[in-house]
């Protein structure tokens, strides 16, 4: 037994370790979130996809989990690491500065979505006790989703945060709540409990506020004279388990206590290496969480209930963006944003099937009913993502109208003869900044619109605008233009758009970026008047450097450097099939010294 046991473990990890290994470099090429990629091997591997049919095929039990409550006490770990990572990244004087909008903007996302979608359950048929439990599971949003896809640091990633982030603290009083609803709770037990959770609660909280200001130096601080890493990951995952057994003990989530671990820690000078040993557990983790999910969707459940699924998919997903949206557009977030916002969080959240479950026991909801809603959540989970990506590309379409950085308002306003710049990242600005330096007019385009929002906001001329359409090309008015600078880091859109650009006007300077002697060369034969390979100059002023650094004479570096680079002219010459070799214009610090 203790064999078979051992067996089914070493499967169910291989599983997981092959799905992580395929999923995320086969979605990364295709430019796809991995967790979309997760969740669909959670439905494929899963009980209720190929491991129903194991018993006829006994050779799909190597590659399908049939235990998935192991594999959900995993991906429980996960999300607690994911809180730890989150409570890394934060302060509590960052934390003290958000209070306004956790506990202001967070209660009214919580609490208005609870109330829209119990109401319009309670107007379809739902009795109001059930309508009160659903609409406070479906108004949860998935911190282990939305916050790997925003961030903490973007604008949408802060005003998901503070929401999510007191949906986490809400969870334990919703559940609570809960079981006071329940017809088998005794009068006034229910809220008793729930006194008496508070103020535990807050006891341990501050004994670990206590304990972790003066004990974690010290501990961190040993592990890391040991210089051993092992001790320092042992260190860290210590912590963190015992300070979510402490929340959970006293019937708080554990994800609060990963959260304050991590916030602790972040007071200290060893965050930095915390964040570095945490990460691979942190990811692998979270891929098992998400694959427990895709284990809880039951296709043929799906297939013979797809109406009323999809319509309670759409319902509760337009509603939360809905509430979402309203309020950060009343609080004065950008149009942009609020939208993104809104339908990045406008799915239900794992917390969503942790409230279905004691909406179940208490016996407020009936297990049928839970399912259903079940299966809707697990849904609503694998197209996160892709609402994500929706919101993102309305809320770039919103901040180019709001924001007046529509191409051709900005091209037509100014018709002089000017420097084009194509691509707005470092070096496309630093072209700008020695252009306005020397008085020269330019225009830059950009396809990041909050690249370009930036850039504009410091002063810089830049407009919004795609390059790999042809239309913008012609609406740039290169036939006036002085010159056409490339600094995409594109190597096969940057020689089309050359041979393109070539072909409709003959004498027009083209100056572009390459990214190596090679691709000079294919930008030469493209039709480039110069082609300036960055690594080619960044090396030979590394190498400059060291040489001189280690005592060479300045002489023989100076030969050797130019050596070198007329070494590189003439392979340019030869593979771009060149008359005469390119003038690599760049010169080292110390030949331009040595000049008259």
């Amino acid at each position: 037994m203790a064999a078979e046991l051992h067996t089914e473990g070493l499967n169910n990890a291989l599983v997981i370790l092959g799905a992580a290994g395929i999923v995320i470099p086969a979605f990364a090429r295709l430019r796809i979130t991995p967790i979309i990629g997760f969740l669909l091997v959670g439905v494929l591997v899963g009980p209720m996809g190929l491991g129903s049919l194991a018993a006829q095929y006994p050779w799909l039990r190597w590659i399908t989990i049939s235990d998935t409550a192991e594999i959900t006490r995993i991906g429980e770990f996960g999300i607690i690491l994911l809180l730890f990572g989150i409570g890394l990244e934060l302060s509590f004087r960052r934390l003290w500065r958000m209070r306004k909008q956790v506990f202001g903007l967070g209660a009214a996302e919580l609490f208005g979505g609870a109330i829209l979608i119990g109401g319009a359950l309670f107007a379809v048929g739902y009795n109001a006790t059930e309508a009160i439990g659903l609409g406070l599971a479906l108004s949860l949003s998935s911190t282990a989703l939305v916050l790997p896809i925003a961030g903490t640091t973007s604008s949408v990633g802060r005003s998901a945060f503070a929401m999510l982030l007191f949906e986490d603290l809400a969870i334990v009083p919703i559940i609570f709540v809960l079981g006071v609803l329940g017809p088998q709770a005794a009068s006034g037990g229910g809220w008793d409990a729930l006194f008496s959770v508070a103020w535990q609660g807050l006891s341990v909280i501050v004994v670990m506020l206590v304990a972790g200001r003066y004990l974690l130096p010290p501990l961190f601080g040993q592990a890391a004279r040991t210089k051993s890493p092992e001790l320092f990951i042992a260190a860290t995952l210590l912590v963190v388990i015992l300070s979510s057994l402490a929340t959970a003990a006293v019937g708080l989530s554990p994800i609060v206590g990963a959260l304050i671990a991590g916030l602790l820690i972040a007071e200290t000078d060893y965050r930095g290496e915390v964040e570095t040993v945490v990460e691979p557990f942190k990811g692998l983790a979270l891929g098992v969480f998400l694959i427990s999910i895709g284990m809880q969707i039951d296709i043929g459940f799906i297939l013979s209930n797809w109406e009323r699924l999809a319509a309670a998919v759409v319902a509760a997903v337009v509603i939360n963006a809905f509430v979402v949206g309203s309020l950060l557009k009343f609080a004065g977030a950008r149009p942009g944003v609020a939208t993104e916002t809104g339908l990045l969080m406008a799915s239900p959240s794992e917390t969503t099937l942790i409230v279905l479950g004691a909406a179940s026991a208490a016996q407020i909801i009936d297990p049928e009913t839970a399912r259903f809603w079940q299966v809707a959540t697990a849904i609503g989970l694998l197209i996160t993502p892709i609402l994500a990506r929706i919101g993102h590309d309305i809320s770039r379409r919103i901040q180019v109208r709001s924001s007046g950085l529509a191409l051709e308002e900005e091209i037509n306003s100014n018709a002089e003869p000017r420097t084009v710049i194509i691509g707005f990242g470092r070096v496309g600005q630093l072209v700008a900044e020695m252009l306005q330096a020397h008085d020269q007019p330019y225009i830059a385009v950009e396809h990041n619109v909050d690249a370009v929002v930036a850039a504009r906001r410091d002063g810089y001329n830049v407009i919004f605008g795609d390059v790999g359409k042809p239309q913008t090309l012609h609406r740039l008015h290169l036939d006036t233009a002085k010159a056409l600078v490339l600094t995409m880091n594109d190597p096969v859109l940057a020689a089309k758009m050359v041979k393109r650009i070539r072909a409709q006007f003959a004498d027009l300077t083209i100056v572009a970026r390459a990214r190596d002697a090679d691709h000079a060369a294919e930008l030469y034969l493209a039709g480039v008047s110069d082609a300036v390979p960055e690594t080619l100059e960044s090396s030979l002023q590394l190498s400059e450097a060291v040489l001189v650094d280690l005592g060479i004479a300045m002489g023989p570096v100076i030969a050797s450097i130019h050596e070198k680079r007329d070494e590189f002219r003439r392979a340019i010459k030869e593979a771009g099939e060149l008359e005469e070799a390119p003038r690599l214009k760049l010169r080292s610090r110390l030949s331009q010294q040595v000049q008259p």
